[in-house]
């Protein structure tokens, strides 16, 4: 394996385009991943990540920020790029490796079959994302301890997460949302989303630009949750009749008033008493 260097983060974006607007593009999303990881503290100098590499445009995507960041000495971290090859008919299973290794990229590429586990135990026509991201999620965890790695690094972006709050809110009946840092249940390895401020549509015309080697996530017959391709329609509605809006939406996840929400477990409401007269 070798080591990420200067000259192989130039072999990335080698055939990238010369464009203004691609310019302001790349800036942007380098601004936003730096922000998430200064403002949540991902980064603990010398530590060493497991990025998760799926094929799509997202984790693609995290991954050439990432290396674009380290060349420009902005992140004192050890990149190990990952690939868990599910077992899913049709997998082209050269894509990945051959990409990691015109660049040099230090990687793993992993086979584990546990398409054959979800096919056994979700019923004939639900969703298998549920189960299959679960399994996949432990796989990357012992990865990670395999290689010393600190972090697992997910590709999770801002779309991801607003859809996930919309998701837990109408049909969890909670106020949650995907963490952008979090700690294992076994406490030795922390999952981080450097993307978290990053926009899919940024990221779509990102890998579009970049002509990174998309792998579609059609292979296992499977497709997002009804709900969730609810959510993310709903949103696009909201987008398109307020520009803005799912802006102002991430800055509401970020600046919860406490005293002014409905949970007795994180503010005192019975202490409220009026002064003595």
């Amino acid at each position: 394996m070798q080591s990420t260097t200067n000259s192989e983060t130039s072999q990335l974006f080698a055939t990238m385009p010369t464009g203004v607007e691609f310019k302001k593009l790349r800036k942007r999303l380098l601004r936003q991943t730096s922000e998430a990881l200064g403002r949540f503290g991902m980064v603990q100098p010398g530590a060493r990540w497991l990025v998760a590499l799926s094929g799509g445009k997202d984790s693609y995507g995290l991954l050439a920020i990432l290396l674009d960041l380290k060349a420009r000495d902005q992140l004192p971290v050890e990149l190990i790029a990952c690939n868990l090859d599910q077992g899913q008919p049709g997998f082209p299973k050269d894509v990945l490796p051959t990409y990691l290794k015109s660049l040099g990229v230090q990687h793993h590429i992993e086979y584990r079959d546990t398409y054959s586990i979800v096919k056994e135990k979700v019923p004939e026509g639900a969703t298998y994302c549920g189960l299959c991201s679960r399994l996949r999620r432990a796989n990357l965890y012992r990865i990670a301890r395999e290689k010393g790695c600190t972090s697992v690094v997910l590709g999770h972006h801002r779309d991801d997460i607003l859809e996930t709050f919309l998701m837990n809110m109408f049909h969890g009946g909670r106020l949650a949302a995907m963490p952008p840092k979090l700690l294992n249940d076994e406490g030795d390895l922390t999952l981080l989303r450097p993307l978290s401020f990053c926009a899919e549509e940024d990221l779509q015309r990102f890998s579009d630009a970049m002509q990174f080697p998309i792998i579609p996530c059609n292979l296992c017959g499977s497709q997002d949750g009804l709900q969730r391709v609810m959510m993310k329609k709903m949103l696009a509605d909201m987008e398109k009749a307020d520009p803005g809006r799912k802006e102002r939406m991430m800055s509401a996840i970020a600046n919860i008033n406490p005293s002014h929400m409905l949970d007795h477990n994180l503010f005192n409401f019975a202490s409220l008493q009026p002064a003595d007269q």
